[in-house]
């Protein structure tokens, strides 16, 4: 798609759309009304690839409106107020509605129709992003190809994955799920290594808040 197309206009667009429930493309049509969730401008230098909302997401109309948000905002050592700043933070889930439950509890992947249809008219209307964080595997294998290893290995090589030449960058994450807590446990090297990295890059990335860059200096 154009660059020219305003993120804000896709966006609008986007949330009126009822593929996976009026015209499924793969499988049954999504079991509730869709309500789909993204944030973002034409501002933003970071952005959040992220899975597909969670149940309260979709109660509240608001990304990450949840433990997992409390903990990725943890992470990447940021308030509410800078999380949910839309002129320098996009979320962009490859799903943007919540997906449904399986039968053992756990939410349902990402519906295919939405990133194919909407993904790469997102990211044309973001040509200031300067990171992009890939949060689980399927963001990873949208953004990334093929993956060796699995998300550990994607995510183990994630010092090799930021080096890359490409712009904007791109460091996998693994999902903030507590469903993740034995795999967090097993990757002590995610919070001792990797976690100071992240919260460094968000930190220069996101710079200060577009008010503070304006205010006037004191007298």
């Amino acid at each position: 798609m154009p660059a020219s197309v305003p993120f804000e206009r896709t966006a609008a667009s986007l949330r009126a759309c009822r593929i996976c429930r009026d015209a499924p493309l793969y499988g049954a049509p999504l079991p509730q009304e869709p309500r789909p969730i993204v944030q973002g401008s034409g501002t933003a230098r970071l952005c959040i690839a992220s899975q597909a909302p969670g149940n309260r997401a979709h109660r509240s109309g608001v990304p990450f409106k949840d433990p997992s948000g409390l903990r990725l905002r943890d992470w990447l050592g940021l308030g509410e107020a800078d999380f949910y700043d839309a002129r320098r933070l996009a979320i962009v889930p490859m799903g943007s509605c919540f997906p449904g439950l399986d039968a053992k509890g756990g939410d349902r992947p990402p519906r295919r129709e939405c990133a194919e249809r909407w993904r790469e008219e997102l990211f044309a209307g973001l040509p200031n992003l300067e990171l992009i964080l890939v949060i689980g595997q399927y963001a990873q294998a949208w953004h990334l190809g093929r993956l060796e290893g699995g998300l550990t290995g994607t995510v183990r090589r994630w010092r090799e994955i930021l080096a890359e030449p490409r712009r904007p960058r791109i460091l996998p994450l693994p999902h903030p799920s507590w469903r993740n807590n034995g795999w967090l446990k097993a990757q002590p090297w995610f919070e001792t290594e990797l976690l100071p990295v992240l919260k460094a890059e968000v930190a220069r990335v996101m710079g200060p808040p577009p008010a503070a860059l304006t205010a006037p200096a004191d007298p």
